[in-house]
């Protein structure tokens, strides 16, 4: 299985390399540009060269990127929603850039104009996208499961599920899941049954081969009050069992599996964290 953790790009992207050998993850997440900034500074070939040389000499891969939060595709506001569009159009192609095989992004907020009216702007974006991008067929785009605080949309798997259909069924379409968004949503997974009972949902209404991404957070705030607020594995309300019914699952194998936890710039505590999901599996 791998194992892994959201690390840092300061000082260059080829910089998150080293921190995930540091953290002792098999592979990262990590964003492409400054996630609090809409301009994205140019990549040059040296930075590429020392990028590429850092997965060779570490033997750390990139699973995924995530994109900046200050993207809103479901924003009503005509021009948030273009500028929202033309940022992750460039983050997709800097993922291609980097070969970075997936880009976690949250599908976006309604701002009061309606949960179908924000889905439906989504869609069209991502359709859109795929147009204007015909030749980066090696980036797949990730919709993560949201907590649902306020008017953020993609907290349902029925939702994610429509948003999918609504996009084409593109097969360049998964889903992330995140544990603290989903028990925060509402779906239990800390007790075997629950878990599985979450999972057939997740399968009924996606499909287990969407499934790209998980990100491994337990939660601060209780079940199902639509709060993300990320914990150490074990410590949170979700509790260890939970985790332990993910890296046992068969059918996740393959999928990569990384925090998204509070930590130092020593990152202690991913390597804590770490150990402890590998312990957990059988």
């Amino acid at each position: 299985m791998q194992f892994g953790a959201h690390e840092s790009i300061a000082g260059g992207v080829f910089n998150a390399i080293e921190r995930g050998k540091k953290a002792t993850c098999d592979t990262i997440q990590m964003f492409n540009k400054s996630n609090s900034q809409w301009r994205a500074k140019t990549i040059t070939e040296k930075e590429l060269e020392k990028y590429f040389s850092a997965i060779d000499e570490f033997g750390v891969t990139v699973a995924t990127s995530h994109s900046s939060y200050l993207i809103n595709l479901a924003s009503p506001k005509e021009e948030l929603n273009e500028k929202s569009f033309h940022a992750i159009k460039e983050e997709m192609e800097r993922c291609e850039m980097l070969k970075i095989p997936n880009l976690v992004f949250h599908p976006g907020s309604h701002v009061g104009e309606g949960e179908e009216v924000g889905m439906d702007s989504i869609a069209k974006n991502v359709v859109r996208l795929f147009e204007e991008l015909p030749e980066s067929d090696n980036v797949t785009l990730l919709f993560e499961t949201t907590a649902g605080q306020g008017t953020n949309l993609g907290y349902t798997f029925e939702q994610l599920g429509y948003l999918i259909e609504k996009s084409g069924s593109h097969d360049r379409l998964g889903i992330c899941l995140d544990t603290c968004h989903i028990f925060s949503a509402g779906y239990p997974i800390s007790e075997p049954k629950e878990y599985k009972k979450t999972m057939k949902q997740f399968e009924e209404c996606i499909g287990i081969d969407r499934l790209k991404i998980i990100h491994m957070n337990d939660s601060k705030k209780e079940f199902g009050l639509k709060k993300d607020r990320h914990e150490a594995i074990g410590k949170g309300f979700i509790g260890l069992e939970a985790f332990r019914n993910i890296v046992n699952d068969k059918k996740l194998k393959n999928v990569p599996m990384i925090l998204e936890t509070p930590k130092g710039d020593e990152l202690l505590e991913d390597i804590e964290n770490l150990k402890l999901l590998r312990s957990l599996v059988k």
